[in-house]
Formats: structure tokens, C-alpha cells, sequence
């Protein structure tokens, strides 16, 4: 016996039409986007509504399907997204202080990390459900991509800095990347949990305590990794 399908089972089992999305005005993909970001910030993945999605943007479910498939679909986009208002402030520093001191480089990166969690905090938020909290689908995939875009940015600042003598020639540069993705990963995930924080001092701080804090990391990362500190 065949079983008729529901028209929203129907509609979440159809692929995307390509292009479709792109081709809505910006301020309509604008409402998608911070809506999709609101409900899987809130709620994480596999509670997430698309009802309450499209109730919120006054579009029928059907259409939702058609710009994105499916709602993985949808969280992907999202993601992508989200990876790409990320890089853009680490490319424009990488460009714009290629002859700069590594150390200062380093910070102005950091610092750009702060920037974008206190301009998108429900992007980031999705992204610590993920890391943490939830079994996102693609989990594995998708934080691969990040890593993977933040160690790249960061080899390209540890080779210049070595080629000019900014660090020390017998540093392990593949450690020295770990160490400075580690690093800065954690002071970011310090600044938005508690429990991560430890005695830090950067859970909810204001900019100019985050900056102390972070001048006292670039103090460390000098002293240990240009060979300059003291013997």
C-alpha cells in the first residue's frame, strides 16, 4: 500500500533550487538569515522549528523548502554564511599588515574575534551548541571547516613571521599554529562562558579589561615563541 504523502512532508523531502535563495532581494535573505539564526542559537538543531521560522518571516513553510531543501540544508547555508563574515576581517588584517610585528598581527586578529561575537553573539552561540552541547548533523564536517580555515590564516602569519626572523628559527611551526588556534579559541569561549573562564577575568568584561587581557596573552606568546624573553 502506497501512502500518500502530506504536503509538508512533501516539501521537506524536495531538493533546493539552486540560485533560488540568491536571487531574493538582500533585505528578504537578510530576515531569513537572522531568523534561522535566532531559532538555532535558541534551540539548538533538532529542536528547531521551521514552523516557527516562517511564522515569524509571514512565508509559507514550502517556500523555505524550496530555497534550502531541507532544514540541515538551511543550517548549512547559515553556517557558510557565517564562516564568511568571519574570514573577511582576518583577510582584510592579513592583507593590510603583511610588513607588521607577527605579535601585533596576532592581536589585531584576536581582537577581531571579540568584534564579531559582539556583533553576532547568536552566531556564536550556535557555534558553542555545536562544539558542545548538541549532535549537530555534519558536526564533525562543519567544525573541521572551521578549524581548518582558522589554522590556514594562521600558517600563512606563522610563515611570513619566520621568513623575517619574527620567531625563532627551531620552532615546530605546526605546534606553534595548534598552540595560537588553542589559544585563541579559548579566550573567545572565555568571554561567553563562565565555566570556561576559570580566573581569566573575561566572562562578560568590558573592552578595555578584554584588551588587558589579551596584551598580557600577546606578552606570553612573545616571550615564548620569538625567543626574545628573558633567559
Amino acid at each position: 500500500m502506497v501512502t500518500k504523502k502530506t504536503p509538508q512532508e512533501e516539501a521537506s523531502t524536495m531538493p533546493a533550487t539552486p540560485g533560488t535563495f540568491l536571487n531574493l532581494p538582500e533585505e528578504k535573505r537578510k530576515r531569513v538569515l537572522e531568523e534561522a539564526t535566532r531559532e538555532f542559537a535558541e534551540h539548538g538543531f533538532h529542536q528547531a522549528s521551521v514552523n516557527r521560522m516562517v511564522s515569524r518571516l509571514g512565508i509559507a513553510k514550502g517556500s523555505l523548502f524550496k530555497y534550502f531543501g531541507t532544514k540541515q540544508g538551511l543550517f548549512e547555508h547559515l553556517f557558510n554564511h557565517a564562516v564568511e563574515l568571519f574570514k573577511a576581517p582576518l583577510k582584510d588584517i592579513r592583507e593590510g599588515t603583511r610588513d607588521g610585528d607577527f605579535f601585533e598581527r596576532i592581536r589585531k586578529s584576536m581582537l577581531a574575534g571579540v568584534d564579531f561575537i559582539e556583533a553576532h553573539p547568536r552566531i556564536y552561540s550556535i557555534y558553542l551548541k555545536m562544539l558542545f552541547q548538541e549532535n549537530f548533523p555534519m558536526r564533525e564536517k562543519l567544525l573541521g571547516e572551521i578549524r581548518q580555515a582558522s589554522t590556514k590564516f594562521l600558517r600563512n602569519l606563522v610563515e611570513e613571521a619566520r621568513k623575517n626572523g619574527q620567531l625563532r628559527a627551531d620552532m615546530d611551526t605546526d605546534m606553534a599554529v595548534y598552540l595560537l588556534d588553542g589559544v585563541m579559541d579559548r579566550f573567545f569561549q572565555s568571554i561567553a562562558l563562565p565555566f570556561l573562564d576559570s580566573s581569566a577575568g573575561l566572562y562578560r568584561a568590558d573592552r578595555t579589561t578584554i584588551e588587558n587581557r589579551l596584551d598580557t596573552v600577546i606578552d606570553f606568546m612573545r616571550r615564548g615563541l620569538s625567543g626574545t624573553g628573558a633567559s
